[in-house]
């Protein structure tokens, strides 16, 4: 995997004050990238289209609660500073 490390881990008292240097990490190359992310993709449990527009009508059920309790607080404000300031 591209996490991996390819160095065994150093123990905390050795290189400190000395200057050690890290051994430089090699990059992964494209088509490993393009295969780890695939066999990633592979372990997610998709949700199914129930599910799927449950949460969409969820998500934009808050939105749109949350823009009316903004949108009546700001109305409040406006109306407020309208009378003070005139």
């Amino acid at each position: 995997m591209a996490t991996e490390t390819r160095d065994e881990p150093e123990a905390k008292d050795e290189g400190k004050g000395k200057g050690s240097k890290k051994s430089p990490s090699r990059r992964t190359s494209p088509a490993l990238f393009v295969r780890q992310v695939i066999a990633e993709l592979r372990k997610v449990i998709w949700p199914t289209r129930r599910e799927l527009i449950t949460y969409t009508t969820a998500a934009l059920v808050f939105v749109l609660v949350m823009v009316a309790i903004v949108s009546g607080f700001d109305y409040g404000l406006q109306k407020g500073v309208y009378a003070i300031f005139g």
